[in-house]
């Protein structure tokens, strides 16, 4: 089943759903959806409000309002560095990830 939201490069290799839950002004999320895109990995990409307390999907995934949130499977990370060493442990050989990388080790995840 096809999911919806940009969907760049190759199928991931492995068959399970990956959600991306961020708001676009965020730049660590920005960082993640470039390491996405890198990784070549389809997902759902959920655009969820600027407000925090208007995150009830994010707070319901994640038990908490702020962004980035990847869901994977039954995983899911909230960190901006987790994330991005999540993806590059699970699908990485597929891009360099030296950009998503370095610039993620300052921003554990959005203020916003």
């Amino acid at each position: 089943m096809p999911l919806s939201g940009p969907i760049t490069g190759h199928a991931s290799p492995i068959t399970r759903s990956m959600t991306f839950y961020h708001i676009n002004s965020c730049p660590e999320c920005t960082i993640v959806r470039e390491k996405l895109t890198e990784l070549g990995l389809e997902y759902e990409d959920v655009v969820v409000s600027n407000f925090r307390p208007f995150r009830k999907q994010v707070h319901e995934v994640s038990g908490q309002y702020y962004v980035p949130v990847l869901k994977d499977g039954d995983t899911v990370l909230t960190d901006t560095r987790a994330i991005l060493e999540y993806l590059e442990a699970q699908y990485g050989n597929q891009g360099t990830g030296s950009e998503a990388r370095g610039s993620g080790e300052d921003a554990p995840s959005c203020s916003l």
